[in-house]
């Protein structure tokens, strides 16, 4: 599986962004996908994971109310609808699939095998 982050940017506190992950290879939909973020100079941390078969999601508890996490196994993508986006959201977006057939929800990041190489998301006070 391979992974291609697009849609962040640069917008102010308030507003709304959805930064989407286009996934090759026929076994996307049988991965559980995750999105992670880092801001300069911390650990990477954990923002949601929708899981396969059932897309159940799940959301750090700094996002939750805020952001959806989303996918569409027919176009291989899965999506982060961010609103209400806060200064503290400011980090690179990374999205990852744990692997084949995987079903089971991970908050941490090294339990994800494959890695999109992150879209800036930038949100001023």
């Amino acid at each position: 599986v391979q992974l291609q982050a697009s849609g962040g940017g640069l917008v102010e506190a308030g507003d709304s962004l959805r930064p989407s992950c286009a996934a090759s290879g026929r076994t996307f939909s049988r991965n559980v996908m995750g999105w992670f973020r880092q801001a300069p100079g911390k650990e990477r941390d954990f923002v949601a994971a929708i899981s396969w078969p059932t897309s159940y999601p799940a959301y750090a508890d700094s996002v939750k109310g805020r952001f959806t996490i989303s996918r569409d196994n027919a176009k291989n993508t899965v999506y982060l609808q961010m609103n209400s986006l806060k200064y503290e959201d400011t980090a690179v977006y990374y999205c990852a699939a744990r692997g084949n057939n995987i079903g089971v929800i991970s908050r941490h990041p090294s339990q994800y095998y494959y890695w999109g190489q992150g879209t800036q998301v930038t949100v001023s006070s």
